[in-house]
């Protein structure tokens, strides 16, 4: 490995982590500003998180999904891009975009390659002198045990949150017995199609804990079990922190996105045609054990919900910060977001489908060249769009490439979700709905990209 004394920083590569819709967006912007990109990814192939979630349909179209610098760099290839109007599976995104996207990244990408370390190096994270002078470092772990460092000119980490599912504990912490009975609990849309799945749930009653796209959707494919030949008896029990309002639902109709809304309403019908019983103001605090096998939701005030066969979470996701811990960033105390982010997108204050354009500016630390983008970027918060993504590192590869102009252009116009205080921005279950609600006002017009 070539070491920083004999060679210049600003021909080292930008590193970016993950091989994801917005890391390979990230790759292919690099590439097109003639700037090196490193795509590390830590599983076997590229979209390997998306694959993971390839039976839930997204609700943003092909047109949607598919980011502008990916599109010119695959138009040589002789891709053709798929039917802009017509919506795709998980499984549709990774084979039909993501993998040529990375067949024509090419050695650029490895995969296999988890990142256990960022610093800058001979730098830790307490050294002023001459830090800014010197290459970033990166550690890396490879799927044969081998370890390896390289060296990097920025790092733009777009490795999400997938990994790292919040727990059904109502306090942010796992729920007293939920480790315990881990063999009876997913922390994913489960995939009914599959027989070994569906039979855990068939003719089963199952709690869903979420009050987002991902709970939604479970919602639904639970009530098409329930209507299933072999399906009575299926039964789900959907419960909520807070309470049900006009809003819980989503925007339905009044959406901009339609299958967005259609996924609230079929949440819904699930419950008015008695497939789900909604069960509010529970707030998880223990998870007991029947002498049968069976589990007891146990609530902090006390409440006890009848026995269930399955608990299916889906209280949202959080970042993974351990690896980037020898950097110097300046994160939201709540959301683990950028600071300048975070009033953006607190979900506290803002649920209505609309974010304030933002690039470059609001995705920097005091570290300088370090960029936290795509879901990573929005720490806890539920509200992000794949385009939201593609925007940012647009705008953070322009910053890097010396065009200020360009990277200060943040323009972004996201679909509203038709409710205040409604079921959030996310078109992916990596960003499925937070527990955290409120309303918020007008967000400032924003012009097309």
């Amino acid at each position: 490995m070539t070491t920083p004394a004999t060679t210049r920083t600003e021909d080292l590569p930008v590193v970016v982590i993950g091989a994801g819709p917005i890391g390979l967006a990230a790759a292919a912007h690099l590439v097109d500003r003639g700037i090196q990109p490193l795509v590390l990814e830590a599983g076997p192939t590229a979209g390997a998180t998306v694959r993971e979630w390839a039976h839930v349909r997204l609700f943003s179209t092909w047109g949607e999904v598919v980011d502008p610098a990916a599109e010119k760099l695959l138009a040589p290839t002789g891709w053709t891009r798929p039917d802009p109007d017509t919506y795709p599976s998980g499984g549709d995104w990774a084979n039909d975009y993501l993998q040529p996207l990375a067949d024509a990244l090419g050695d650029k990408i490895r995969t296999g390659a988890t990142v256990t370390g960022v610093s800058r190096s001979g730098r830790d994270r307490v050294v002023d002198a001459d830090r800014a002078a010197q290459p970033f470092v990166v550690h890396i772990t490879h799927a044969d045990g081998r370890e390896e460092r390289v060296f990097a000119r920025a790092v733009i980490d777009a490795s999400g949150t997938w990994t790292t599912p919040s727990p059904a504990g109502g306090s942010g912490l796992p729920a007293l017995g939920e480790k315990a009975a881990s063999d009876h609990i997913t922390y994913r849309v489960p995939d009914l199609n599959t027989p070994s799945v569906r039979a855990r749930y068939v003719g089963r009653r199952t709690a869903i804990i979420g009050s987002g796209a991902s709970a939604f959707t479970a919602l639904a494919h639970l009530a098409d079990l329930a209507k299933s030949e072999d399906g009575a008896d299926t039964k789900g029990v959907w419960i909520l922190r807070r309470g049900i309002s006009g809003s819980t639902f989503g925007g339905g109709e009044a959406d901009e996105l339609p299958a967005r809304g259609a996924l609230g309403l079929a949440a819904k019908a699930a419950v008015d045609e008695g497939h789900a019983d909604a069960v509010t103001g529970f707030r998880t605090e223990a998870v007991e054990r029947t002498a049968e096998g069976r589990l007891v939701l146990i609530a902090e005030d006390g409440r006890r919900l009848d026995p269930v066969d399955e608990i299916i979470v889906l209280t949202g996701f959080r970042p993974d910060l351990s690896f980037l811990s020898e950097l110097r960033l300046n994160l939201d105390e709540r959301l683990q977001a950028p600071v300048e982010l975070a009033p953006l997108i607190d979900p506290n204050q803002h649920s209505c489908g609309t974010v304030y354009p933002h690039g470059h500016r609001e995705l920097s630390h005091p570290e300088q060249g370090v960029y936290l983008v795509g879901m990573k970027s929005y720490g806890r918060a539920p509200t992000f769009l794949a385009m939201t993504g593609y925007e940012q590192v647009r705008s953070v590869v322009a910053a890097l490439a010396g065009d200020t102009d360009s990277a200060d252009r943040v323009e972004l116009t996201l679909p509203e979700t038709g409710v205040c205080g409604g079921a959030g921005l996310f078109d992916t279950p990596d960003a499925n709905r937070a527990e955290g609600g409120g309303c918020c006002a007008p967000a400032p017009a924003s012009g097309g990209c």
